[in-house]
């Protein structure tokens, strides 16, 4: 059973190439310029609006980050500090 899956599976990998391939571009945009007419009223993204969002989204997990990395390193020295008061120092 597990040999007749992985030769089906070996078989649908040998066509995926043939399906991978693309069709030529139309013989109008291999010769020159085409205008795209009809768009006038076209919607636009607001890009100075989407990479401050971007950004500031960044800066709140990085900050998060830190932060959390801090809360950890210090929970950890106060372990250390409350184990190090119930061990005797040895000289």
């Amino acid at each position: 059973m597990k040999r007749y899956a992985m030769l089906c599976l070996f078989v649908l990998m040998l066509g995926m190439p043939a399906l991978a391939q693309t069709q030529p571009p139309p013989k109008a945009a291999q010769d020159e310029f085409v205008p795209v007419t009809g768009t006038v009223n076209q919607e636009t993204i607001p890009a100075a609006r989407l990479v401050g969002l971007a950004y500031g989204f960044i800066w709140v997990v990085l900050f998060g980050y830190v932060w959390s990395v801090r809360s950890r390193l210090s929970r950890v020295e106060r372990e250390i500090e409350s184990v190090s008061k119930r061990v005797p120092a040895r000289k």
